[in-house]
């Protein structure tokens, strides 16, 4: 069976919020997005991914949604969306959008007539339960931005469950009508031409139809996973999904499935079951966790980060992977995963070889192609997002000490990704982004790392992503190669080959800030060096390599 497109294709991840201002508004807009496509077709990139861009309040940077079928007045018009499809497509650039139906905003008309009684039309769009009979919530569970996850109604007598935050009241995806609209607003969208959909927590559409309470010692955030993660009817609501909407248009699908692991993960992405294409799971964005969740100084260990990877490769031969670093909910992965300081160049070009030379589809978050960090903001004021201000709450509240509280924020919150991409290193023009004020600060590291700069340097990452591209469309063997683990014991170096017939490709990647020794599993003598993160000779002795820090080497043979 041929690839399909978007097997073959690597995705970049644009936050319209942050892109690019093309009004001086201090806000990223449409506009400004379309101006930059020519900078994403040099980079090669053939999907844009945008995060909502629909009419909301923005109490979670639009992902809560008050009209599907409008765009938010700050990032333009309909038209100006029409203009920006238009010129991707030109350029031979797909454009997926950002579909948010686990909820909606509040303010939502849906929600506006539901919140009315209990027999009109919108009455059973939402999820309603009785109070228990001490009048408190029907079950114990947290929201993943604080407090619990109902809130009572006096006009209906009833609580509705939302597990994010208050103004993100759930859909009843068990309301037939609640999926119809879904399905309609959808097909609005192909019609118009855009290339697919990222879905936003698609594996909490389907809710334990008994409620119930989440166990002793849940973390409250999330304890609504008990009723809410991998429901009973999720697989049949996304393959209905598939059949009525998906399966009329040629067009790619990637899940956002928190709590799901790589078994479950299958039943989402075996072709045969019509469902999605592939998912985004978390399991290597969980390594890091300490006693507040995300919100730790944890630092990952490389052995678990390769056990992670390879059972993600392996158990999801028969379906598809996505494969990503970073994204609007995650910290700067060179920061995470590399060396933001004396290694910030090398380790970053280590993470992307490793990252796209395996199988699956990359995707690559706004500014990580040419190595932005993690945000030293002077103040904890500073940071905008609604969970980082939970968190920084709960754990002054909990008396942790400020040192703490800022080293966990610095290292974890969505904030590092969300500032906005520098286009070039003059501060007075707002680093090429907005002559107005931006809606949140800009980075101090932006007068070095910039865009200008990094095309102004033809050893920069931009160009070794570039490059990764490039071999991605060349070689079929990066796209369908078999994937196997090479010294899955080695404490410092993660490498892997590729087969696919006789050809084969060595991927090594250091993880180490030193010279490490790394033993060859096979002589290397007629491969071909086609990828390297660092000028010169390779230092080899015998039958092995002396790696430098962070390096990175991808050798391939074709035999």
């Amino acid at each position: 069976m041929s690839a399909k497109w978007w097997q073959k294709s690597v995705i970049y991840q644009a936050y319209p919020q942050s892109f690019n201002d093309s009004n001086d508004d201090g806000i990223g807009d449409l506009k400004g997005l379309e101006e930059k496509i020519p900078y994403l077709h040099k980079l090669g990139i053939d999907v844009i991914w945008l995060n909502p861009i629909y009419q909301s309040p923005l109490v979670d940077n639009g992902y809560d949604i008050s009209n599907y079928e409008e765009i938010l007045p700050q990032y333009g018009t309909k038209q100006d969306f029409q203009d920006l499809l238009a010129t991707a497509h030109a350029h031979g650039i797909k454009i997926i959008l950002d579909l948010v139906v686990n909820h909606t905003s509040d303010q939502h008309e849906w929600f506006k007539q539901s919140c009315q009684s209990k027999d009109n039309p919108y009455a059973d769009f939402y999820i309603w339960k009785d109070p228990q009979p001490d009048g408190s919530a029907p079950t114990n569970w947290g929201s993943t931005f604080g407090g619990p996850a109902w809130e009572y109604v006096p006009s209906r007598g009833q609580y509705y469950l939302h597990c994010f935050a208050k103004e993100q009241p759930d859909l009843n995806w068990e309301n037939p009508a609640v999926r119809a609209k879904v399905y309609e607003m959808m097909q609005g969208w192909f019609d118009l031409g855009i290339d697919g959909f990222r879905m936003d927590v698609i594996s909490l559409i389907s809710k334990r139809q008994e409620y119930p309470d989440a166990p002793a010692g849940t973390p409250y955030s999330k304890s609504y996973y008990v009723g809410a993660s991998n429901g009973p009817r999720v697989h049949e609501f996304l393959h209905e999904m598939n059949e009525k909407v998906l399966s009329q248009y040629d067009v790619m699908t990637v899940g956002e499935t928190p709590n799901t692991n790589s078994k479950q993960a299958l039943l989402y992405t075996d072709p045969t079951r019509q469902e999605l294409d592939m998912v985004f799971q978390f399991d290597h964005m969980h390594l890091d966790y300490g006693k507040y969740g995300k919100f730790s100084d944890v630092r990952f260990k490389m052995s678990d980060l390769r056990t992670v990877l390879n059972r993600w490769q392996k158990d999801l031969e028969k379906g598809w992977n996505s494969l990503y670093w970073s994204n609007h909910d995650q910290p700067r992965a060179v920061t995470r995963f590399g060396n933001d300081g004396k290694y910030r160049v090398e380790s970053a070009k280590m993470l992307a070889t490793l990252l796209h030379m395996m199988k699956g589809t990359p995707f690559i978050f706004e500014g990580e192609e040419i190595g932005m960090k993690n945000v030293p903001f002077a103040s904890l004021d500073d940071y905008q997002d609604i969970e980082t201000k939970y968190f920084i709450a709960a754990m002054r509240e909990n008396g942790e000490d400020e040192d703490y509280i800022k080293r966990c924020v610095y290292l974890r919150s969505r904030d590092n990704a969300r500032t906005p991409m520098p286009w070039n290193g003059d501060a007075t023009t707002g680093y090429g982004f907005s002559n107005g004020q931006p809606w949140i600060k800009y980075s101090p590291d932006n007068a070095q790392i910039n865009v200008e700069a990094a095309l102004a340097d033809p050893d920069s990452i931009f160009y070794h992503y570039q490059k990764l591209i490039k071999l991605r469309k060349q070689l079929p063997i990066i796209t369908e190669g078999s994937f196997d683990l090479v010294k899955a014991d080695d404490s410092d170096v993660f490498s892997y080959v590729r087969t696919l017939g006789d050809k084969k490709l060595l991927v090594i990647c250091s993880f180490a800030d030193e010279k490490v020794p790394y033993q060859l599993p096979f002589d290397i003598a007629d491969a071909e060096l086609i990828s390297s993160n660092y000028h010169g000779e390779v230092n080899k002795l015998a039958d092995k390599l002396i790696l430098r820090p962070y390096e990175a080497l991808a050798y391939y043979f074709d035999k």
